[in-house]
């Protein structure tokens, strides 16, 4: 908190002329002890003083007038020197509150995700899966295919007819594709069942 006030030269010159005589002899001496020094500075329970008897002497100069270049004096704040413990509480602290950010901000990271689709051990499920379905898929191609065919060759012997043996190839191919079928939904169903 302000203290005392360096004073200006407007100050001084009002100090110095005639009207300073006017003072009270002892508020005159406290003033000259005052500018006395270097760096002159009045205490603001003086400038209240000094005020005070200009105004009963009749003075026609305003106080903000004779202050115009003055700066009042704030001397530094020291600040008490910070307790040790005190210190070291905060510090743990504040590394408690970091850890507890750093945990809320990580809680939903894996370290095993590989990438955005899962874990690598996902994907390889999925890919063995995938494998799976297509080659359940090409088997009941194949296994039609080859029905189809083994039974339009085979029936040359009992038809002589190529609609015979194109129709009995279509019937015998469509019951082996239906019991494929069958089978091939019953181990998917299995499989979802799994999972």
């Amino acid at each position: 908190m302000a203290a005392s006030l360096r004073v200006g030269a407007p100050f001084r010159r009002a100090a110095a002329r005639s009207e300073a005589g006017r003072l009270p002899p002892e508020l005159q001496a406290e003033l000259e002890a005052a500018l006395a020094g270097e760096d002159p500075r009045l205490s603001f329970a003086l400038l209240r003083r000094l005020h005070q008897a200009r105004r009963e002497a009749g003075s026609q100069e305003f106080l903000h007038e004779l202050l115009e270049d003055s700066e009042i004096f704030l001397p530094e704040a020291r600040k008490p020197p910070r307790n040790p413990e005190l210190v070291a509480r905060l510090e743990k602290i504040k590394a408690q509150l970091a850890n507890e950010e750093y945990k809320r901000m990580t809680r939903n990271i894996n370290c095993q995700e590989g990438n955005r689709f899962g874990t690598l051990a996902v994907m390889g499920r999925q890919v063995r899966s995938s494998k799976a379905l297509v080659v359940t898929i090409l088997n009941f191609i194949v296994t039609v295919a080859a029905t189809f065919a083994c039974t339009y060759l085979g029936s040359q012997y009992v038809f002589t007819e190529m609609a015979a043996r194109v129709l009995s190839a279509v019937i015998v191919a469509s019951v082996v594709g239906l019991a494929e079928l069958y089978v091939m939904v019953r181990t998917l169903e299995g499989e979802l069942g799994e999972l």
